[in-house]
């Protein structure tokens, strides 16, 4: 991929979470600040050291930094061994937890029994989101893995059908965006770790890997979504101290800073959609219907616990699937809460990483102020949520600054004041609040082609971020470009600060952090082409790539290392997150079905009759998960269909990894190839030796 970082690095930046995380009962908004207030001060309340865990109208006040850092496991070695500079050996145990969710349709929390990671750093008040994982380019990263699940009813082998989702026991881990080995106990996701099995992962991160945000998450072909949706994902965080020079570029983590040279403040946030349900006695989802008897809400009553045991009920009712998310009336958790509070300074510049790790919701986000006298209802329903938004979220939404994408930096800041998050995406946010008081963060309403969803769901409220008295800021553009310049003065070399400075403000442009070069038209080699799609004439309906259901053992792509291909992608029903393994790619252009290309810098991409903003800007754009969109069924083939063109190098690595959609249950059942990269001989074929 031609990197063009400079340097090793040296030592390992980690930032302290703030702590206090104490969880709150308040009859209205307008007290929350006030004890936020306090706190700052010093001083502690009463109403928030002994809040009463059965009452829960509110957000708890939690500052909302990140989850907890994985811990090093103690590792015995002989005296005269000498470890490896950047080894971590972390641990991971997989079993059975049960806890409380909040419910704001209930406006309580309800008892859930999931499949989660555990190990030294996990949160016992936030079981179901897993550990930090920090490391540095150059490092090794070694994962035990250790399986403690029950043996599995669902994996007895009488399914033929490989993309029937069955052994929801077994897993395995796959480091979402990871530039490295998808060989042997790397990032091998074809691999099956079964009950009762221990197995240790070993990920080295080459020198040049780029810093960034990346995830981790299991990827057994069966039961990902399964176990996804229970929360098993973990954020993965490669940082960099590597300064850019005239002939190399550098980390954007150097830039990141404060005025004095200190890292800028930062929130690893992991939004996932954990989609438990309650049974009945016969086995099946508790729902309330219509009239018409179309399910319209799921149900858990007190003394019920929520799980997540199949992919659909014996009655039939899907537990994943078009609808199911907003029908289950859950909400989005960050960092494993429902509906959090953020304690910030107005004034300050925070990165805010941004990881999608669920399943079954587009995310949109926009910060909006909040009205210091709103008063938080009981219960929020999908209904009580709009109204709540439309009557105290007021005002324009607050810009924000998106300074990478999947993890890799992008050619220049993207000024947004909201951003589209499919499932798998990761985006890195420079967000300041210009002024003290309190702000609503807002699932904003998308168009139905743009939603995991497939209709255009109402706003939801993710949460509330409590700005605290600082530096009033009247112009944001301005307030970051001036702070980044100053940090660039402080801590780029003198050789290249200028340069910097000069990026900075024309246009904001971020181009001696870039980590690949652009793939220009002569490097192209081969051509690949891909079409998602479902075919409902068939019971089940089948998921497919190219017309086939995935086939374990089958390779469906040979792709020579060293080679650079340029992919055509579509889908021929509905639309879908598109992610493959190992090599990123660049983005090209993004074709409507009338042909224009709506990833240019200021493009309007309104061909389902509604503007959606999730596609302009991203031509040039690196990534690794993209949504392939698509009009149908709304409108007939072709004119629904769009085209995304991409290209990707395959750079030092070999070996067999997957493509597939990143809407886990449609890779369950079938929606993934299997890709092989080899290295070639003379004539461009596989080379073989004895």
């Amino acid at each position: 991929m031609t990197t063009r970082f400079v340097g090793m690095p040296q030592t390992l930046v980690r930032l302290p979470p703030v702590h206090g995380r104490t969880p709150a009962s308040l009859s209205s908004l307008s007290g929350l600040i006030a004890l936020v207030h306090l706190a700052l001060l010093g001083g502690a309340s009463p109403a928030v050291a002994q809040a009463d865990e059965r009452v829960h109208a509110n957000p708890p006040v939690i500052d909302m930094w990140q989850p907890p850092a994985a811990r090093k496991t103690r590792v015995a070695l002989p005296p005269d061994a000498m470890r490896a500079r950047g080894d971590r050996t972390l641990e991971l145990t997989i079993g059975y937890t049960d806890s409380r969710i909040y419910n704001p349709v209930a406006g309580r929390k309800d008892r859930v029994r999931l499949r989660s990671y555990s190990g030294p750093a996990t949160d016992p008040d936030r079981p179901y989101v897993a550990p930090t994982i920090e490391a540095m380019p150059g490092d090794t990263v070694r994962i035990t893995l250790r399986n403690r699940l029950p043996s599995d009813p669902t994996c007895t082998g009488e399914h033929t059908d490989p993309n029937i989702p069955q052994c929801f026991n077994a897993t395995n881990l796959h480091s979402h965006g990871l530039w490295i080995s998808p060989a042997g106990n790397s990032d091998n996701v074809l691999l099956s770790i079964d009950p009762g099995v221990d197995f240790q992962y070993e990920y080295n991160l080459p020198p040049d890997h780029p810093a960034g945000t990346f995830w981790y998450h299991p990827h057994r072909h069966g039961s990902t979504a399964l176990q996804v949706a229970s929360g098993m994902a973990g954020a993965l965080i490669v940082r960099g101290d590597r300064l850019p020079t005239a002939d190399a570029n550098g980390d954007l983590d150097t830039l990141l800073r404060t005025g004095d040279g200190r890292p800028m403040p930062e929130r690893v946030l992991v939004l996932q959609q954990i989609q438990y349900a309650c049974l009945d006695a016969e086995g099946n989802i508790k729902v309330q219907r219509d009239e018409a008897g179309n399910v319209v809400a799921w149900v858990c009553d007190p003394d019920d616990t929520g799980v997540i045991e199949f992919y659909e009920d014996p009655a039939g009712t899907a537990q994943f699937g078009p609808g199911t998310w907003a029908q289950s009336g859950r909400y989005t958790s960050i960092n494993g809460l429902v509906l959090p509070s953020f304690l910030s300074t107005a004034g300050d510049i925070e990165r805010w990483r941004l990881i999608h790790a669920g399943v079954r919701d587009t995310i949109s986000l926009e910060f909006r102020r909040l009205k210091p006298d709103a008063a938080m209802p009981d219960t929020l329903s999908s209904a009580d949520a709009k109204r709540f938004i439309d009557d105290n979220c007021t005002g324009d939404p607050i810009p924000y600054y998106l300074v990478a994408a999947d993890g890799l930096t992008l050619s220049a800041a993207r000024r947004v004041t909201g951003t589209t998050l499919q499932p798998g995406y990761r985006n890195d946010a420079l967000v300041v609040f210009p002024e003290a008081g309190m702000y609503c963060v807002i699932n904003a309403s998308v168009p139905a082609a743009a939603s995991v969803s497939r209709t255009a769901p109402s706003r939801r409220l993710l949460g509330v971020v409590v700005a605290a008295p600082g530096t009033a800021v009247t112009d944001i553009d301005q307030h970051v470009r001036d702070r980044l310049i100053k940090a660039a003065r402080r801590s780029m070399p003198r050789d290249i600060r200028r340069q910097v400075i000069a990026d900075l403000q024309d246009g904001f442009k971020l181009s001696k952090f870039v980590p690949f070069d652009d793939i220009a038209d002569d490097e192209v080699t081969g051509n690949q082409e891909l079409t998602f799609s479902i075919d409902l004439t068939v019971e089940p309906a089948r998921f497919e790539v190219n017309g086939e259901p995935y086939k374990p053992g089958r390779i469906d792509r040979m792709l020579p290392v060293g080679g650079v291909d340029e992919w055509s992608l579509h889908s021929e029903l509905a639309s879908h997150p598109f992610h493959i393994h190992v090599n990123p790619f660049q983005i090209v252009r993004i074709l409507d079905p009338n042909g224009r290309d709506v990833s240019a810098p200021g493009a309007v991409d309104d061909s389902g009759g509604a503007v959606d903003p999730q596609y302009p800007g991203l031509k040039g754009v690196w990534k690794d998960t993209l949504w392939i969109k698509s009009l149908i069924p709304q409108v007939e083939p072709p004119g629904g269909v769009y085209t995304i063109v991409l290209r990707t190098r395959y750079e030092r690595y070999i070996g067999d990894f997957v493509l597939h959609c990143h809407i886990l249950d449609h890779e369950d059942r079938g929606m993934m190839q299997n890709v092989r990269i080899f290295l070639p001989d003379a004539e461009g074929m596989p080379a073989h030796a004895h």
